[in-house]
């Protein structure tokens, strides 16, 4: 008899993201004539920069000649992909990456779901609340939890980020193995400053724990005070991987191109407490079970770190900040409170009432698709996250309907 995974069962009824989409359908059928706005889920809006485009089709156009032809490639990426990513991401700032420490892969999400799989079973985990839902679901199908009770999953170390602590948040109080960060921080669009980094990076030092840190948004970084990568802390090589994506970055969203940083440095530990290389299990994790990113792709992701990849992006990007600016300027006008916005497509907003009771205010008046905060975690109950993803005139229109049915 094949028996399912039990773990699964744990699981909410429904991925945050899914509902959200279920409850707009169910809008959109019911008001046709309606023109919904989202700035909800953070997916882009423009298309590729242009630069990708060209390089696109340049690679797709060898890929017709024999000559010039790719068959599979390194399932660790290109070596064009990898230097680029290790010369210009990381030697620029000062930080020492190796090529082959970097790992390309479609996508961040997905590396930050399968690299749980290198740990073991009892590792205790430490979770930011409110949190990418993907770090909490993906340890519930491991095993590695309890059961949902009042709103989060027994075994889990909750790290509450709140108004309080600027949503930061601080070191556990409990022994933890296994810590993910995220900054700029989805869902409260928080940044985190090198000290506070640092402690961090102390903390898994001298408690042997590994730091998973999520930098999917440094590239809205714009105050240059604050660290873009973790590695720019000393002895973070020894203890943190990260995580990078060009979705965001570059607009990839539909394209797929990430990659992962693993140094050599980085140690994890047997039974009897003896130390192992990170960087070849997941090497060993990533031949196996993964394939490689398209050589188009990989050219276009390439074509990012080119002078006018690099200009375009920063247009696209600061674009998007520019939306984000005015979202911040209209929820202050209309008395809320908010963080994030800066440095950050994401603006976390205090509705000070039941946080889905808010999204569906919103989409149902004002047909205006938010993400309900209470999906990210316990601490999220009560705000919504605003997404700067989309059109300077659509978000200066969802802004207006928005204070429309607010303002009454």
């Amino acid at each position: 008899m094949i028996r399912v995974n039990p773990n699964y069962s744990k699981l909410q009824a429904s991925y945050l993201f899914s509902t959200i989409a279920r409850k707009v359908s169910e809008f959109q059928a019911g008001n046709p004539d309606k023109d919904i706005i989202k700035l909800g889920i953070g997916d882009v809006t423009h298309g590729l920069p242009p630069a990708c485009i060209d390089a696109m089709h340049k690679a797709v156009d060898e890929m017709a000649v024999d000559g010039t032809f790719r068959g599979y490639g390194p399932e660790q990426g290109y070596d064009f992909l990898r230097e680029a990513i290790a010369q210009r991401d990381f030697a620029s700032r000062g930080v020492d990456i190796a090529a082959e420490e970097v790992f390309v892969s479609d996508g961040a999400k997905c590396d930050s779901g399968n690299i749980q799989e290198l740990f073991a079973q009892d590792a205790r985990i430490a979770v930011p609340d409110p949190v990418y839902p993907v770090y909490v679901d993906t340890n519930v199908m491991a095993g590695r939890t309890g059961e949902w009770q009042d709103g989060r999953y027994s075994g889990l170390v909750y790290l509450e980020s709140t108004e309080d602590n600027h949503y930061v948040p601080g070191l556990p109080s409990e022994p933890v193995d296994l810590i993910y960060l995220c900054f700029p921080n989805n869902p409260t669009g928080a940044t985190v400053t090198h000290d506070e980094l640092k402690t961090w990076v102390d903390y898994a030092r001298a408690n042997k724990a590994l730091i998973l840190f999520d930098a999917a948004y440094e590239a809205f970084i714009r105050d240059d005070s604050l660290p873009h990568s973790i590695y720019e802390v000393e002895g973070a090589k020894e203890v943190a991987v990260e995580f990078r994506s060009f979705s965001k970055t570059a607009g990839f969203t539909g394209t797929r191109c990430a990659y992962t940083i693993v140094p050599h440095a980085c140690r994890v530990f047997d039974g009897s407490g003896n130390a192992q290389e990170l960087h070849a299990l997941w090497n060993r994790r990533h031949t196996t079970k993964f394939n490689g990113v398209s050589y188009p792709v990989q050219r276009a992701a390439e074509a990012v770190f080119s002078a006018d990849g690099q200009a375009q992006i920063t247009a696209l990007n600061d674009g998007y900040l520019r939306n984000a600016a005015h979202i911040r300027e209209q929820v202050s006008a209309l008395g809320y409170s908010f963080a994030g916005g800066e440095n950050s497509p994401y603006i976390w907003i205090k509705t000070g009432e039941d946080s889905w009771d808010f999204f569906d205010r919103l989409l149902n008046e004002a047909a205006v698709v938010t993400t309900p905060g209470a999906g990210f975690g316990a601490c999220g109950q009560g705000y919504i996250r605003i997404s700067a993803f989309n059109d300077f005139a659509k978000v200066e229109e969802a802004m207006q309907r928005i204070a429309g049915v607010l303002g009454k």
